[in-house]
């Protein structure tokens, strides 16, 4: 019965009054009575509303939404009466007058261009080495204005006649020529493959491969990457080598010996090719492995890169010819 009727005075309590007393919490701390949390009604007992409750969320989330916009209107209104005073006191800046704005003044020592029509007019020499200087060398390789380069029509020495093509001071001999076949999905490509020799006769030769549809093509093509691949060959005043070399390539082996004047290119193969083309007259050379042209021929071009000069050593080390021949 007491538990009854305290349940009931707490109930009517609360109808009449919105807000929470908080005489009946005399006990609890100073920072609990100054801030009581709102109790949920229920038939029994009173409850506290936990904090995460979205009642008690919604309900200050529309009370701090009330509060910010009669701020607003409060600031708004102090605003605009504030402004209508302060609007006269205000000083104003004054306007600058066109007249007044200076330039800074130029550094010393400067001249001011004259303007472009009335420049000398320039010749085209002028205006090429301007271009050069900016984007490099014409696309020729030469300083000739008008061209396009975009409308020079660039034929393909494959395309040529062998009269037709540039004549430059290397020769050429042709190694091998073989008919090759590759296999598709519908049935067999035939094509030949050319192995070609280029030199000039003075110590520069290079082995070049090429494949086509047809013979001169693939020749030309080896020749092509013949040229692109040359190397220098080390000779004496003799026409032969400086010393002795051995070099791999794949399964071909290649020894290289200096021979005395009068003696000749006494080699065989792709390795004699190799060595006339490049411009020795007194040499020996034999073929030890493979017989593959073409893995004997780059051998051969290996184990000359392999010999050097007198002279290269003899500025590695530091000492003079003389003494390195003692």
């Amino acid at each position: 019965m007491a538990a009854t009727s305290s349940t009931a005075s707490a109930m009517a309590v609360a109808a009449t009054s919105p807000t929470i007393a908080t005489a009946p919490f005399s006990s609890l701390p100073l920072c609990l009575r100054l801030r009581p949390k709102p109790l949920l009604f229920t038939s029994r007992l009173l409850l506290p509303v936990p904090k995460s409750s979205s009642w008690v969320e919604s309900v200050s989330e529309e009370g701090e939404e009330e509060g910010v916009e009669e701020d607003s209107e409060e600031s708004g209104a102090a605003g605009e009466d504030d402004d209508g005073e302060d609007n006269d006191e205000k000083p104003r800046p004054e306007p600058v007058a066109a007249s007044g704005f200076e330039f800074a003044s130029p550094p010393e020592g400067y001249v001011e261009p004259a303007p472009f029509d009335e420049l000398p007019p320039e010749s085209p020499e002028d205006v090429a080495a301007a271009y050069e200087a900016l984007y490099g060398p014409a696309f020729s390789g030469e300083t000739v204005m008008g061209n396009n380069v975009f409308e020079v029509k660039v034929v393909d020495p494959v395309d040529m006649d062998r009269e037709q093509r540039p004549s430059d001071e290397f020769s050429e001999r042709v190694v091998q020529v073989n008919r090759v076949t590759k296999v598709v999905k519908g049935g067999r490509q035939l094509s030949f493959r050319a192995i070609v020799v280029v030199g000039d006769m003075k110590g520069h030769v290079g082995v070049g491969v090429g494949k086509a549809k047809e013979v001169t093509e693939a020749i030309t093509k080896a020749a092509m990457n013949g040229r692109r691949n040359l190397v220098t060959v080390p000779l004496t005043k003799y026409s032969t080598f400086p010393h002795r070399a051995d070099a791999d390539y794949g399964a071909a082996r290649v020894m290289l010996r200096p021979a005395c004047p009068g003696s000749g290119v006494i080699a065989g193969g792709a390795v004699r090719v190799v060595l006339e083309m490049a411009g020795v007259e007194n040499a020996l050379g034999k073929q030890l492995r493979s017989k593959n042209p073409l893995n004997n021929a780059r051998a051969t071009i290996k184990a000359t890169q392999m010999m050097r000069q007198f002279k290269d050593v003899a500025a590695e080390r530091g000492l003079p010819m003389e003494q390195l021949w003692k």
